[in-house]
């Protein structure tokens, strides 16, 4: 399976983004069976995870620095998982990479990012104050 990033833009603080997490090489039943994490890494950071979403059972995860801005949603018909980023802050400029794998959405699988087989080239966030 690969993965593409896309929506990534400059905004002002306050603003909205929605990021697009496409995967190819895989049929509908398929798909179902992945999850989509989204993670993201800032200047001199390490990268870190923010959401997730299994396709299999509708769980999500959120980092605790994200939730109630954030939403994760898919669309299994399209092959790909939307991260909708409301009241952005400067704090979340990042880039912005999802991830795939056949693995539960759990805080554990979220903190292992080694486990997560397949990335994109990611996707750049940044809001201006």
């Amino acid at each position: 399976v690969q993965v593409v990033e896309s929506g990534g833009d400059l905004v002002l603080a306050g603003g909205s983004l929605r990021l697009s997490c496409a995967a190819s090489g895989l049929t509908f039943a398929t798909f179902s069976e992945y999850a989509i994490g989204w993670f993201r890494q800032a200047p001199g950071k390490e990268r870190e995870a923010v959401s997730g979403i299994s396709n299999s059972d509708g769980s999500t995860y959120y980092a605790d620095s994200v939730k109630g801005r954030f939403t994760i949603s898919s669309d299994n018909a399209k092959n790909t998982v939307y991260l909708q980023m409301n009241s952005l802050k400067p704090e979340d400029t990042a880039v912005y990479y999802c991830a795939a794998d056949r693995v539960p959405i759990t805080m554990a699988t979220m903190r292992r990012q080694g486990i997560w087989g397949s990335w994109g080239q990611g996707t750049q966030v940044t809001v201006s104050s």
